[in-house]
Formats: C-alpha cells, structure tokens, sequence
C-alpha cells in the first residue's frame, strides 16, 4: 500500500490520506467542498486517465497451438523430424510430426479457455457516480471520476474509487470482496488514524468496489484506476507471470536430460560407427535410430491424457479445472494458504452461544440463516428457570429486531442486517416465532440502529404494559441496566461480573451483543427516545460467529494426514482468526498468529520469511501482504496452493503453484484467477482434488515408467549389436511404429489406471524430488537390460540361424511388441504385484493391450503397412515361442517388488 501519486504539489500513499484530517486531505487534492470545476475535471482525467482496470488481453487460438510446442522434449523430436527429412527418411519424418500435431491439438483444445481475471475486475467499476461539480450534483459514469472530486453515496451504492470520507452518517460498507471479513465495517469520517493502520480497519477510507449496505456519505476521490486498491491487485493479476506447476518443473528437468542423454550417446555412436568405418550415410540412420529408440515420443500425447483423465475425474467430485497441469499442481501442493471467510467459514453470521448473568451457557447447533438446529444446556442447567430465561432473551430478541426471516415455497428466505437476521434464527431454533410475538406484542415505537448509538431498541405493549426490548453491545446497554435476570428472580447487577463473561466471549472469537428490556413510562403525546431506556433488565450476553463449515474440521485434519501443511489468511480480527484456527486444530497457540503489521514491520527489516516459517495463521492481512506470504513459503521451498473467494485473494491465487477459488460465494475475480474452481465451495473438495492429483502422477510416472524402460531396452538392444558388429536389429520406422503404435495404445490405456486407495497416507513429494527416483531407476536398469539381452539374443539366433535381416528384424519386433503387452501390467503399481491387481478394475488397459497386438498383427497381413514397416505373418508356434520369452519381465520384475517392498 505504500505506492504514491502526486497531486498538486504533494505526494501522498494511498493509506496517507487516514491519517490526516478532511481539510488537509481536501487542501492536498487541490479541491473543495463543493467539488471540481468541469474543466478541472476535463484536465485531471487527461493527467490521471480514466478510472477503469486494462483488459486482459486474451492469446488467440494460435497463440495457444504454438505454446504446446515450447519443450525440451518437443525440441528433441522436432530435431529428429529434420534430421529424418535431410536423410529422405519420409516416414520417420511423418510419423514424428503426426505424435506432435496430436499433442498440440490436445492441448489446444484443453487450454484455450485463457485467464479473465481483469476482465471481471474491471466489471467491478462499470457503475454510475454522483458527484458535486462546481457545487452541483451531477451523474456521471465511474470512469469519469478523478482524484479530488466529491461523491454522493447512500445505501445500495458500489464505490466508485477510492474515498477519504468527508461527511458519514450511520454508515455500514461490505468491504469482505477485499478484506474477506464477514462483517460490514462501521466508518466514521471524523475519526484520524496511523499511517500503516491494515486496510481493514481505516474508518474514514472507502475503497474501490466495496458496497454501501446501511447509510449516506459524502467523500472526496483520493485514487482512480491501477492507483486504488482494487487495481493494484488488477496489476499484480495482469503483470506477474504465472508460477510454473510442479510437474511442468519436474518435466522440464526431466526432459533437459533425455536430450543431454540423447545428445551424448549419439556422439558415442558416432564415434564408435565412424571409427568402423561404417558409411556416413548408415551413421547417420543410426543416429536417427538411436533418437528415436530413447526419446519417448509417445509422452507428450500420454501425459496430455493422463491430465485430462485427472480433470474429469475432479469435475465429478466438484472440482473443476481451469488449467490442465493444474490437475496434478494440487497433489503435489506441500503447503495450503486458505481463506477462512467462505471457505473454512460458511459466510453467515450465526448465533452459537449464549451466556446468562448467572454464568450458565447454552450451545447453538447449526449454521447459516436456515433456522435448522437447536439450543442446548448441559445438563446441570437443564431446567425450567433456565428454559424461562432462554424465552425471555429470545422474546427479546424478536422485538428488538429489524430483520426478517420466512419460508418461501424454495426454502427460507431473509433480508436486514446480518445481525438482525442472527437473531431470528436463534428465537426460531428456540421456538420463539417472530409472527407470533410481534402479534402478542405490538410495536408502539422502535429506535433503529445506528452506528453511532450501537444499539437498536423497540417499545412494545405487553400485557396492557409498556416495554423495552434493546440490543446492542454491552457498553452501551450496561448504564441502562440496573438488574439482571437469574434463575430465582431479578438481582441487582454486577458489572465486573458481566464484563468478565464479554472477555471470555471475545478471547474465544466471538463477537458479543447483550440483550436488555423492562418497563418503562412514556407520557402521551411523548416521543420514545433513547433517555427513556433506563432501569432495565439484562437479560445475557449472545455470542455471534461465521461459524466452520460442517467439513472443514474433517478436512483440514484430512490434508494434515497427507502431510499438507494448512494456514488461514484473512483480514479479519485476530482473536476471532485464532479461535477458528484452535477450532480446526490448526494452531496450537497464539504465537503463531501474526497480523498485518507485524508482516509489513517484518517485511521493512528483512526477517519477513523466519516470520511466515512458524506462523499458521495470518489476521488483518492486506491483498499485497497476501502474495508476500505465498512468495515468502515458496522460497522456503513450498509447493503452494491457495484458495480463497474474493478480489483480495486475487493475486495470491495467481502467484501460487495452483489458485483454488470458490464456485458458488466466490467473485468473478477470483474464479478467474484461480486455476482450479470448487463448485460447491466444501473445503473437503479441495481434499478430492489432492487426492485426484496424487492419482494423476502416479499415472503419469508409470507411463513414464513404461515409455524409459522399452526406450532404454532399445539402446540396451542398439548397443549390443553395434559391440557385436551386427546391422541395426530394427530400422527407425518400426521403432516408431513399436513407440507410437502398440506401445502409443497402452500408455494412453494405462493413464486410465484408477487410484490404488492410499493416495492420502503419505506425505506429498518433496519440491526438489525429480520424477525418476531410486526405485524407478533400478526398475528401469532391470527391465531395459533384459528385454534388451533378451531380444540381441533372439536377434543375434536369427541371424546365425540363415535367416535374411528383414526375417531377423520381424521376428524381434514381434518380440518387443510381447515385452511391451507384459510389461505394461507391472508397470500399473510400484508397490503391489500383478496378481493383487484386477485387470478389470482397469478395462481400457485390458482392452487397450489385446488391441495393441491386433494391430500389429494385422499390420502384418496389411499389404502397404507391411512394406512400409518390412515385417511379415509368423506360425503360431513362432508367435507362442517370442510370447514366453516375453513372460520373463513379469517374473523377474515381480521378484524385485518381493525384495524391495
């Protein structure tokens, strides 16, 4: 918040002008009361631009066809494709090209829905503004306002710009869409106040986009466009760049290397052939052999598949995703920033508890503003005094009350103050109906509430007698009050005891209104004023929350299983953050609560990140201190996600490894942003998608599995003849007809793999850990130096044998193929065996390996395939015999898993 403007001769932050009184901030615009002239108006709208957010601008569909292409790995097979065309190779080249349109074209199709995310905001400013012209009031669009005009708000109104207030009556602001706090916010155009006070609590600031729900004022525009608070967050959606997913980090690492290898071993073979004196053009097709035989070509079409497996898997558990690497981001998150208004919070003030004078207590069961639940004592204060004095605080309650709460033939229905509507909720879930009483007690006069008073109060008559009903807060209710209700009858009241049980109300994180009433006078002809109120009787204190979703407890005790991490953001107060944290378990005490201004202090003296490292929950956080936090945990080495439901989460949902927003109570903004929506805005929907993520890895690593060890037994293959002095044992057309065709079926078929149910048991990968680990690599040297051995020794027979090469060549490329259609079953689980496993949990890789067969078989009776590819029919008893040398992976695979797990 610490960016300027000049204006005038001055320069001012943005947070600045709450600390300095009406007349300077007026004086520092350059302005006055009665507003701008129009031609000042005119010269300041060209110096400071109009008051609206840039658009996003969109990449178009061939933007997003090329973009598929930028891979170390497709920079490999772009390069192999070239050197196949200069050596006329035409097939090798047409085979390349085509794995690399279908990619492209997958891809495409998956990731053209481009990010919005300015777009929405700058819908947020679209509105109409009243403003003092030259001392006239005029209407004008909100993209005409400039810094030092003067704004007409009342109730309804969306805040045009940024406003230091000059005249406030009763005023209420919404300002959850940037501080995420539940509660409407009072302001007060009198008050000055520091310099770094959080964005949430300067009551004499409005901000951009905010809503007016209560109230008139009048305020001078301090900042317009990028310079408000909402467009800073615009900026920081529009200029940062988006954070690369962890499997794009990981993929990227790990096709760095293919291509090294790829690289280095060519020059080997080069060498080896060269010093052979093989012909250059032989060397060459073997150095296009050798590219073709370790680059997985069939990766990119694979991987694109597994993802978006993953994106309709999540789309039936609620999770929809926006950005397909998204779909593996969130189960690689080691770390989850969480909003807690909206997503761990319902975003409904509820009524959970009530404490009487005499210190007993019921609990509230129950959410929302559907009046489902009940009121409970325990058991000791289970009795009919204390029955009597619940019914006469509800009673209360109702009177008091300028909401409304009725059912509707879709459900329940509510308008008023959030407050208000609390309430009734409360009275109903007591069996104290607003109907009823209102018509048992009739209204004679009421005092609305008012900011200033802090109460609301009506005059009933009940019973031929003249009451009052008050509520508000206690400070305000406790000079009207000289008894309080207790079990046996009205005592005389014990302040210090009263003030006592509001503390413990307010350590615990609840806000707290006392409810008052009694008899009273009024002289006819006598106007019911707020003097009247006195000798009353205080009835108890209600503590008010926006309590936890039904599922966040389960939910967040579910990521800690997984060894996720959890923190809360939110703006607001920190003992009402605290006391959900402790609810969630999420904190064990308040040391690990840090506010806005400890992070700008820390951030100012560089100790920001040994600040973020032990804290878990972050209160009074501005949209800035947001993003600084998910910097500061991904330089701590952090796969982030964050989610959240409004504009202050904005950039925070861009910086992250993955952005989360909320489908139903999220803005357009940051549904935009995110990369992933939950649609039904459960906390426990994040969970699904961890746990989809984690599924989508794993598939991912095991095609991978399977792609690196057949390509790797290729070289094992390639290597071995070439030591031996042998022709290439398979031309670079069946290599790519082996990696494209029958195995390009079976590693699309195994992405299919379901989840092996113990995704959520262990703890997420390590950020730094690459995709290939320790096991990985063992089962790839195994597998590769017996398929390869094997398959040399098949070749090798052939050829001693009297056999002609293309005899040779088709004989061991039937041979891979079988390895490939048994190796594809150990490749479905790292940790179990084939025989635990039912292959019809998993149909399309059944299917999908009995089709690969077929059509290399019947490319084998197919005339022009034949040719192309040189291979030929085989007896049974040829094909039974390659078969059974092919069931030797199985066995020895199944022994390492027996050893090593």
């Amino acid at each position: 918040m610490k960016h300027a403007r000049t204006i005038g001769n001055s320069e001012q932050p943005v947070l600045a002008y709450c600390s300095v009184s009406v007349e300077s901030a007026i004086e520092a615009l350059n302005s006055s009361l009665h507003g701008l002239s129009r031609g000042e108006a005119a010269v300041r709208i060209g110096k400071y631009g109009r008051n609206t957010l840039p658009g996003a601008k969109l990449p178009g569909i061939a933007t997003v066809f090329l973009s598929q292409f930028k891979s170390p790995l497709i920079y490999v097979l772009l390069a192999a494709a070239v050197l196949s065309i200069v050596i006329k190779e035409w097939s090798d080249a047409g085979f390349i090209a085509a794995v690399l349109i279908i990619n492209a074209v997958i891809g495409s199709i998956q990731e053209h829905s481009a990010q919005r995310a300015a777009v929405a905001l700058q819908a947020l400013v679209n509105i109409r503004s009243r403003v003092l012209r030259e001392g006239e009031p005029y209407e004008i669009s909100a993209e005409e306002l400039v810094p030092g005009d003067i704004v007409l708000l009342e109730s309804g109104d969306k805040v045009p710009a940024d406003i230091r207030l000059v005249l406030s009556r009763d005023l209420v602001i919404d300002e959850s869409l940037l501080t995420g706090e539940s509660l409407p916010t009072n302001k007060d155009s009198d008050a000055i106040l520091a310099e770094d006070t959080a964005l949430g609590d300067t009551l004499n600031m409005l901000y951009t986009g905010t809503l007016v729900s209560r109230g008139r004022a009048r305020g001078i525009v301090v900042n317009t466009g990028l310079d408000t608070v909402l467009g800073s967050i615009a900026a920081d959606v529009l200029f940062q760049p988006p954070t690369m997913a962890p499997l794009q980090v990981r993929m990227e690492l790990f096709t760095r290397r293919v291509a090294i290898f790829v690289g280095f071993a060519a020059l080997i073979m080069f060498v080896v052939a060269a010093a052979r004196g093989t012909p250059f053009g032989e060397v060459f097709l073997l150095a296009v052999a050798l590219a073709v035989s370790v680059i997985p070509e069939g990766l990119p079409v694979a991987l694109t598949v597994a993802l978006a497996i993953g994106m309709r898997r999540m789309s039936r558990r609620n999770v929809i995703v926006r950005r397909l690497l998204a779909v593996e981001a969130l189960g690689s998150c080691t770390f989850i920033a969480t909003d807690k208004t909206g997503t761990l919070t319902v975003n409904q003030l509820t009524a959970r508890r009530i404490v009487f004078p005499n210190a007993d207590f019921c609990e509230i069961s129950g959410e929302g503003t559907e009046p489902e639940g009940e009121i409970t004592f325990p058991q000791e204060s289970a009795t009919t005094e204390g029955t009597n004095l619940l019914n006469r605080l509800c009673r209360a309650a109702v009177l008091s009350n300028e909401g409304f709460l009725g059912r509707t033939h879709s459900g329940w229905a509510h308008h008023g103050d959030a407050v208000d509507v609390a309430f009734l909720v409360m009275a109903h879930k007591s069996g104290v109906l607003a109907e009823e009483i209102t018509n048992e007690c009739p209204e004679l006069a009421s005092l609305p509430y008012e900011s200033e008073h802090q109460f609301s109060a009506s005059l009933n008559e009940v019973n031929g007698r003249q009451c009052a009903f008050v509520k508000g807060a206690l400070e305000r209710l406790l000079p009207m009050c000289n008894t309080m209700a207790m079990p046996g009858g009205d005592a005389s009241i014990e302040p210090a005891l009263i003030e006592q049980q509001v503390q413990e109300l307010a350590c615990r994180g609840y806000r707290v209104l006392a409810l008052a009433s009694g008899e009273i006078k009024i002289n006819p002809g006598e106007s019911f004023i707020g003097s009247h109120l006195c000798g009353l009787t205080l009835l108890g204190l209600v503590g008010i929350i926006d309590p936890l979703r039904p599922e966040a407890r389960a939910a967040v005790a579910a990521c800690r299983q997984a060894g996720i991490d959890v923190a809360m953001i939110t703006g607001d107060h920190p003992a009402t953050a605290f006391a959900i944290a402790q609810e969630l378990e999420i904190v064990e005490h308040s040391s690990q609560v840090v506010t806005g201004p400890e992070l700008q202090r820390a951030k100012d003296s560089g100790q920001l990140d040994e600040l973020i490292r032990n804290a878990r929950v972050f209160a009074r956080v501005g949209p800035h201190q947001k993003l600084d936090i998910v910097q500061s945990l991904q330089r701590d080495g952090h796969f982030v996600a964050v989610s959240g439901d409004g504009a202050n989460d904005a950039p925070a949902l861009r910086a992250a490894q993955v952005g989360v927003a909320m489908g139903e109570c999220g803005t357009d903004v940051a549904r935009e942003t995110a990369d992933l929506i939950i649609t039904d805005d459960h906390f426990d929907s994040i969970v699904s998608g961890i746990e989809e993520g984690r599924v989508a890895y794993s598939n991912v690593r095991k095609v991978i599995f399977l792609l690196i060890s057949t390509g790797a037994a290729e070289l094992v293959l390639f290597t071995l003849a070439l030591l031996a002095g042998l022709p290439l044992p398979l031309m670079a057309v069946q290599l790519l007809w082996l990696n494209l065709v029958t195995n390009g079926i079976q590693d699309v078929a195994l992405a299919f793999e379901p989840g092996e149910g113990n995704e959520l048991n262990h703890p997420p990968r390590a950020p730094g850990e690459p995709i290939f680990n320790r096991l990985m690599i063992e089962r790839v040297a195994i597998a590769a130096l017996l398929i390869g051995t094997v398959a040399f020794g098949v070749f090798q027979w052939l050829i001693s044998r009297g056999f002609t090469l293309d005899e040779a060549r088709n004989g061991t490329l039937l041979l891979m193929v079988l390895f490939e259609n048994v190796h594809v079953f150990n490749c479905r689980s790292e940790q179990r065996s084939v025989f635990k496993q039912n292959p019809l949990r998993n149909p399309v890789l059944l299917l999908g390996t009995i089709v690969a067969q077929l059509v290399h078989i019947g490319a084998m009776y197919t005339p022009w395939i034949s040719d192309v590819l040189a291979i030929q029919p085989v007896s049974l008893q040829h094909w039974m015999e390659l078969f059974v040398l092919a069931l030797t992976v199985l066995i020895v695979m199944e022994l390492h898993k027996l050893i090593r797990v």
